[in-house]
């Protein structure tokens, strides 16, 4: 109401007043002949044109308009406009003014969220001036008009009024036709018409259609669309004012139309090469060819798969199939029969009695599926429908919004809409294919899950909602942003290569205690390890629970990757010295009981863990033998040529110990060597003693000493325990003497004479 106040204001009165009757009329485009009686009726077979023929003229008109407003776009041209164009040569002035653009006006309102409504809204506040409804199919003409006389509006309905100088009705007509029956009486047409309500305001967007709306200044125009976001680009060039927008979003969350979710399922190895189908423009976007993509998907084991599919999945829910061309329609539908489906297969070439028969039958339950071309993707509604598939992808958004507007309407016992597109779970926004979640920019995909509309539980749900989630947005940060939202719900398999490393190194990351077996467990999938590797490496690096990194390090053995172990020897190095210590303890034990990499890795290895804990070896090696401290304090405070006797010095005594003293004794030396010929010396000695690097590593990993226990523990008994309890809390000093003295591993044969010789 408040919008038919606005255009009657600009109009400069109320409803019927001066509507353009001084206007010059234009002739009629595809007008009959010129002694063909105006004012009858049009023959219903005249306007009953083929819809294909009409649409192809549409999209040659919208097509080259869309030509003419691509200069104004940011994206590069493919051509120089500046150079085709005549900078001297002054535009017609009938193109560059257009004085009835102040009263075309289009608001956009998703389909099934009232646009019948609307239109109805204005034929009952328009009472007494004349009220003329555009659509672009014969079909939707009998719809408006049973719309119509269900309201209480059967005695405005009158058919066309043209002028031919016969009196208007008393009360304000109400009339719906056809833009092609538009087109052929431009100039003819009653000025009793004030208001004039495009539907599907894209479809009025050709060449011959705009320039009749454009000369017909008599009259204010509304368009309305269901996908005028998508194109306003170029709806805004033919009704400038935009009044209102409640798109498929807004609808769906406020309950105005049913939820939608949607599942996805990966095509075929077959039919897996879409991508190479090349891009046809079309009215004002562009769509794959129809051609080559039935030519794709048009096979016999696909169509049962299909078939099979729908059977196991969504039995008897009633749905809507797109298919790829009319052939491929058909020979889907037989597939369905087969199954035990009740599906017929429609198209344009269907006749229109048995096309009212089929789709009265689908009302009645009679048929549950669908399948067509582009048939049903606009101008049908059936509140029944349940399930859109889009076994045909497109890649015009406005198509696939026609399409998903099937099954928006609410019906008893419909919880919501499902939509199947055929695309892997891992499917972008970017990708040329349209999807529910590009259409809407939806960050994450969940199967099954609702996509837009609020969430009602336990309310007829026909379809299994994974648990786990996808990220589809096409930014690389808005995916990031995902994981960290949805970390442990993530479906890994199915992201790309990069995404799973990026996923893997946040894990590492964020790991706790209580969810480091689910870590895994999402990792069970990967064969190759690498990703494994980056979630450990990364938990030695940058997770903050101390038990958690030594988890991971002593896991990192188990890739028996050379280079994750050197990294992780490289990431211990950094870490506190009591880190250091029982990270080192964790490496050596791994390689003293399997073998990681080569020998001389391995010797590497080992040196460079007892370079962390030279301290404990040397405590070590002068407790064993006290004349380590006098050796190794000639070896630091020397330099030049005795530095190198020094070296050769405490590599001669170090021989003549045990293997395990020995071992200590060049531990104790690393990073105290200043010149070459002494570094030469304790390398070539290291490199001897490290021939059997398992043994090296357990003689080095039994100089660290025993943990106490501790405390808090369970208690003892207080009797008949005492010695033994007095003994168990010995300092690890005494404990380590009396292990020392015993003598064990290589060498302890001569260890007591050592031992004697020491005191």
């Amino acid at each position: 109401i408040a919008l038919l106040a606005e255009i009657q204001a600009r109009n400069g009165g109320p409803a019927g007043a001066d509507n353009g009757a001084g206007e010059t009329p234009i002739p009629a485009a595809g007008a009959g002949p010129s002694g063909e009686n105006g004012a009858r009726a049009e023959d219903p077979d005249d306007d009953d044109l083929d819809d294909e023929v009409i649409e192809d003229e549409s999209e040659d008109d919208e097509a080259e308009a869309e030509d003419e407003e691509l200069a104004e776009d940011e994206e590069p041209l493919d051509w120089d406009a500046d150079a085709e164009a005549d900078p001297d040569e002054e535009a017609p002035a009938g193109e560059a003014e257009d004085p009835g653009a102040a009263r075309r006006f289009w608001f956009e309102h998703a389909t099934g969220a009232g646009k019948t409504v609307a239109a109805l809204g204005f034929v009952e506040a328009s009472r007494t001036g004349g009220i003329l409804i555009l659509t672009h199919r014969r079909n939707l003409v009998d719809q408006f008009n049973g719309e119509l006389m269900d309201r209480g509006y059967k005695k405005r309905v009158t058919p066309a009024l043209l002028d031919e100088g016969k009196e208007p009705p008393p009360t304000g007509p109400v009339t719906v036709e056809t833009y092609q029956w538009f087109v052929r009486n431009a100039g003819r047409i009653s000025d009793v018409y004030t208001i004039v309500v495009c539907d599907e305001a894209h479809t009025a967007l050709g060449e011959k259609t705009s320039a009749a709306i454009r000369r017909w200044r008599g009259p204010s125009f509304v368009g309305m669309t269901a996908t005028g976001a998508l194109i306003a680009r170029h709806v805004t060039d033919l009704f400038p004012t935009q009044t209102s927008r409640f798109d498929l979003a807004q609808a769906a969350r406020r309950g105005v139309i049913a939820p939608l979710r949607c599942v996805r399922i990966p095509p075929g190895v077959g039919v897996r090469s879409i991508a190479n189908v090349p891009l046809r423009r079309g009215e004002v976007d562009q769509d794959f060819d129809q051609e080559e993509l039935a030519a794709l998907l048009d096979q016999g084991p696909f169509n049962q798969a299909v078939a099979d599919l729908y059977r196991v999945r969504f039995r008897d829910v009633p749905g809507v199939v797109y298919a790829a061309g009319v052939k491929h329609a058909y020979h889907v539908a037989e597939a369905m029969r087969a199954v035990g489906l009740k599906a017929q297969g429609v198209s344009g070439e269907t006749p229109k009695r048995e096309l009212a028969h089929i789709l009265a039958a689908y009302e009645r339950g009679e048929i549950d599926v669908l399948v067509n071309a582009q048939l049903l993707a606009e101008g049908w509604n059936s509140p029944r429908a349940t399930i859109c598939m889009h076994l045909a992808p497109t890649a015009s958004k406005r198509i696939y919004q026609q399409r998903v507007g099937r099954v928006t309407r609410r019906h008893p016992g419909k919880e919501a809409g499902l939509v199947v597109d055929f695309v892997a779970p891992d499917t972008k926004n970017d990708d040329p294919v349209v999807t529910l979640h590009s259409l809407l920019d939806r960050d994450v995909y969940r199967g099954g899950a609702i996509v837009v509309g609020p969430v009602r539980r336990g309310r007829g749900r026909r379809l299994r909602v994974e648990r786990r989630v996808v990220p589809v947005a096409a930014e690389q940060e808005r995916r990031y942003q995902v994981f960290e939202r949805e970390l442990w719900r993530i479906a890994v398999e199915s992201l790309p290569w990069v995404d799973q490393h990026a996923w893997a190194a946040l894990a590492g990351a964020r790991v706790a205690s209580s969810n480091w077996r689910r870590a895994k467990a999402m990792l069970q999938f990967d064969r190759s390890g690498e990703l494994r590797k980056r979630f450990l490496l990364t938990c030695l690096q940058r997770n903050r629970n101390t038990q958690l990194r030594l988890r991971a390090l002593g896991e990192v053995p188990e890739l028996r990757d050379p280079d994750a172990f050197t990294e992780a020897v490289d990431l211990v190095g950094t870490w506190s010295r009591e880190e250091q210590r029982e990270g080192v303890k964790v490496l050596l034990g791994a390689l003293a009981e399997r073998q990681v990499g080569r020998r001389d890795q391995a010797a590497s290895w080992i040196w460079d863990l007892a370079g962390y804990t030279h301290g404990v070896h040397e405590d070590y090696a002068a407790q064993r033998w006290p004349e380590t401290k006098h050796l190794l304090g000639l070896l630091v405070n020397s330099s030049g040529a005795a530095h190198g006797r020094n070296a050769r010095r405490y590599v001669h005594a170090a021989r003549n110990q045990d293997r395990r003293l020995c071992a200590a004794l060049l531990a104790a030396a690393m990073g105290h060597t200043h010149t070459p010929e002494a570094t030469q010396v304790l390398t070539g000695a290291r490199t001897r003693m490290a021939r059997k690097p398992s043994a090296l590593a357990r003689e080095l990993l039994r100089n660290f000493p025993k943990g106490r226990r501790r405390r808090g523990g369970r208690r003892r008994k207080r009797s008949g325990d005492g010695a033994g309890a007095g003994q168990q809390a010995a300092p690890d000093a005494v404990v380590t003497s009396a292990g020392a003295g015993k003598g064990s591993g290589e060498g302890a044969d001569n260890a007591g004479a050592e031992e004697t010789q020491a005191a």
